[in-house]
């Protein structure tokens, strides 16, 4: 008992672990080569497959009634996007600046989403899914407009339109945050007892959470593995990449605070969608700035693992009390 409540209680910790061992251990056996086509598509099919499981039974708890906007949406919106214009003209109108790509590093960390699976962590420590959701929602619907709109005075790309560019977002994002939505209306109308069962699966979503977690790590840990970055700009975009980290968790728990909802504010503000922006790195700056998403991965998923750990030390001195 005392192991399983061991795995439960770091289970992040260990997914981050087994995701990067298991990087290292494939690779480091040569008899495996010819199956990493097969593994690499078998991925590409698992992590979206976890996400879509994990929104649809995250979906299935919220009330639909409760997705609407409210006041720190709107601060946190215009921090993403103010940020990343305010950097967007920096690097336009100092186009020899030394250390550019530090610089579009963190434009890249500071425009990029909301992590899909962030209703489930908010929802674990005690925070708003829906609140959460709605802005996920929100801040998607931003990055596909600042980033067609901005980053072309940093890298123009004449062949990708105003137009292509927001199809590009949206088509990358949107069906993994709507069907699963549609699909849980469908259930919670059309399929009570099935909604139900749904329900009383308290801790699945998490535990989906979990593998996706390892297998992006695994992920991350290739694309910085595979990178032809030099060390010195990959120890430069990891640091900034960590700084921005820190402001946006820190600052949407300060302005969620001030509305009386810091822990949603706070994983909306910080916990990234770092497989898009691995994504945007590669189709809209250079390969180099990528590697950010994948260091961000690493960060904000140990902060994470912090806050359940401080979450639980929290709930056992609470029940002490009362007993």
């Amino acid at each position: 008992m005392s192991l399983i409540r061991f795995i439960k209680n770091w289970t992040l910790p260990i997914a981050m672990f087994l995701g990067a061992m298991s990087y290292f251990v494939y690779t480091g056996i040569p008899a495996l080569a010819p199956t990493k086509p097969f593994v690499a598509r078998l991925i590409d099919f698992l992590q979206p497959a976890l996400i879509f499981a994990m929104l649809f039974i995250t979906f299935c708890k919220v009330d639909p009634r409760e997705l609407r906007p409210c006041r720190w949406h709107g601060w946190l919106l215009l921090m993403q996007a103010g940020s990343f214009a305010f950097m967007a003209l920096l690097a336009h109108f100092l186009p020899d600046m030394p250390g550019k790509v530090l610089l579009e590093a963190a434009m890249l960390c500071m425009i990029c989403p909301t992590a899909t699976a962030a209703a489930v962590v908010t929802g674990k420590l005690g925070g708003s899914a829906a609140r959460l959701t709605t802005y996920t929602i929100l801040v998607n619907l931003t990055a596909a407009l600042a980033v067609p709109l901005l980053v072309p005075l940093v890298h123009p790309h004449p062949e990708l339109t105003f137009g292509m560019s927001f199809a590009l977002i949206l088509g990358k994002v949107f069906p993994l945050l709507f069907c699963p939505f549609l699909l849980s209306l469908l259930v919670r109308y059309c399929f009570p007892r099935f909604h139900n069962a749904v329900l009383r699966c308290k801790d699945l979503a998490f535990h989906l959470w979990a593998v996706a977690l390892a297998l992006a790590i695994g992920v991350t840990v290739k694309s910085i593995m595979h990178s032809e970055v030099p060390a010195v700009y990959q120890l430069g975009i990891a640091a900034v990449s960590l700084a921005c980290c820190v402001i946006q968790f820190w600052s949407g728990k300060v302005i969620g605070k001030h509305y009386k909802d810091a822990i949603s504010a706070g994983q909306a503000l910080g916990q990234k969608n770092t497989v898009f922006a691995i994504w945007m790195g590669y189709t809209f700056m250079t390969p180099v700035t990528s590697i950010a998403g994948g260091f961000y991965s690493i960060w904000h998923n140990i902060y994470n693992s912090y806050q359940l750990y401080c979450r639980r030390k929290e709930e056992s001195r609470k029940t002490g009390e009362q007993s």
